[in-house]
């Protein structure tokens, strides 16, 4: 699974002429879920998500506090396309979960935040339909990150990650 994560002033998402969701300052994450991932995946990302430290604290020092910590918004957008092999030219999605999967694993993914979280503070975009994505890069402040595939984070055990 992988997520790319900026932190943002607001961000939206538009369906149409149709804005179908909108957060003010929290992060804005593009997810992509890959064939093989699991709940492990799907835990480690929306863990990291809501811990990382991206934020300044009340007396300005930088790099201090998560999403969670501030209590702000997150806004998740599927993206299918962070898991795109280039073939020469060509686009190449072998390595993507079947849009029928990814659904149900999306969701699942989803309802982890909100249950880890706040429900309210959790938004998304329209699964599987062609959106245009507004943000506001704060900073700007852009994370990579994916989950580790069968190895441990860190120092933690396979199945303490």
């Amino acid at each position: 699974m992988k997520a790319v994560i900026q932190r943002v002033m607001q961000a939206s998402v538009t369906v149409g002429d149709e804005v179908v969701s909108s957060i003010g300052r929290g992060l804005c994450v593009l997810i992509g879920i890959s064939k093989d991932d699991t709940i492990k995946d799907m835990e480690y990302i929306a863990r990291k998500i809501l811990s990382v430290r991206v934020f300044e604290d009340a007396k300005g020092k930088r790099w201090n506090l998560s999403v969670k910590d501030k209590r702000l918004e997150i806004l998740c957008v599927s993206q299918f396309t962070l898991y795109c092999v280039l073939k020469g030219n060509k686009l190449d999605f072998h390595n993507a979960m079947a849009a029928d999967k990814s659904e149900e694993f999306y969701n699942e993914f989803l309802a982890m935040l909100r249950t880890d979280y706040q429900p309210d503070r959790i938004k998304d975009g329209k699964f599987g339909a062609y959106m245009q994505v507004n943000i506001q890069n704060d900073g700007p402040v852009t994370i990579e990150l994916e989950s580790p595939k069968g190895k441990p984070a860190g120092n933690c055990e396979p199945d303490s990650c």
